[in-house]
């Protein structure tokens, strides 16, 4: 595969997530064109409207939307954001059980209008709906995948630059496992530059309470932005952007993507996010990642809560 010219982004909702997705995306150049698709007309229409105003500022890329799904077609990337929220009194199951319903309908419409594209979920519970969205379209593993833990890693990478005082692209850390409550660091093979972030003694070391807390830190990141805010949109349409880029450009980037493992340390059928090389062709998991002990029985708890919210909802 190569680099994908003239290439298309649709986005799939125009709430406020993929609002912030697809603008993120017109300001970094992600996409030659991006069209937005939402059922709510004159909401789609004004977010339309108000990107497109602002194209003489984001160089050569183009947008488009509406109501019809025909803006999809032609499409290479398809980032899926649409879905209920979450009302007063509703559990996350109800929630998970509303938006497959809606994803049950929406994926064989829109594979109609783009049958070769590479499809993201965004929409949470992402991991559960990545299954579905599998299940439903036939895709392979590797052409359906979620957003996953790559927000989550960049919140991690973020707070342990500052604690060591270095750049956050010098950091290397990954969140793995579920997008949820489940998610833990990979402190095994975290690095500082080449120094393993255990061994790191610039300054003051970094030492497992420490390190527990910012684990923490990380999981609650979203609560903290939805209590003060009402919603988490922009880092997310930020690292939404990102890894259409790494698709649209065949960048083989490794990114921490949730995809349907098929025998990844003795795990199947479930969708969790473990580093994986994203490019043109989609996501592919890395086998060779390391683990340690606690790290691998971590990861199959992950493996086993969303089995259980699969099983509720009946797959």
């Amino acid at each position: 595969m190569s680099v994908i010219e003239n290439s298309k982004l649709a986005v799939i909702g125009a709430g406020s997530v993929g609002a912030s997705l697809a603008y993120a995306a017109l300001i970094r150049g992600s996409a030659r064109r991006v069209a937005l698709y939402d059922i709510n007309e004159a909401k789609v229409d004004a977010e339309t409207l108000d990107l497109a105003h602002g194209t003489q500022f984001t160089g050569s890329s183009e947008v488009e939307g509406g109501s019809d799904l025909a803006v999809v077609e032609g499409a290479h990337v398809v980032v899926v954001t649409a879905g209920a929220n979450q009302r007063p009194g509703q559990t996350r199951m109800d929630l998970a059980g509303t938006n497959a319903r809606i994803l049950e309908g929406l994926m064989p419409q829109l594979l109609e209008r783009a049958p070769d594209a590479v499809y993201m979920l965004v929409t949470n519970p992402c991991d559960v709906l990545t299954v579905v969205a599998r299940r439903v379209s036939g895709l392979p593993a590797e052409r359906v995948f979620a957003s996953g833990t790559v927000l989550d890693t960049s919140r991690l990478r973020t707070l342990l630059a500052r604690r060591a005082g270095v750049a956050t692209s010098s950091v290397h850390a990954h969140i793995v496992g579920e997008h949820g409550d489940t998610e833990f660091p990979l402190w095994s093979s975290a690095t500082i530059g080449s120094v393993p972030l255990l061994d790191w003694a610039q300054g003051r070391p970094v030492g497992r309470d420490e390190l527990d807390r910012i684990a923490t830190e990380v999981r609650e990141a979203a609560y903290k932005v939805i209590a003060g805010k009402g919603v988490t949109n922009y880092a997310i349409g930020l690292s939404g952007a990102r890894i259409v880029e790494a698709v649209l450009r065949d960048e083989r980037a490794i990114l921490p993507v949730s995809t349907v493992l098929g025998d990844y340390r003795d795990i199947g059928d479930v969708a969790l996010s473990v580093p994986s090389v994203v490019g043109a062709s989609g996501a592919v998991p890395i086998a060779e990642t390391p683990f340690s002990v606690d790290e691998d029985a971590r990861l199959h708890a992950s493996a086993d809560a969303i089995r259980g919210s699969l099983a509720q909802l009946g797959y």
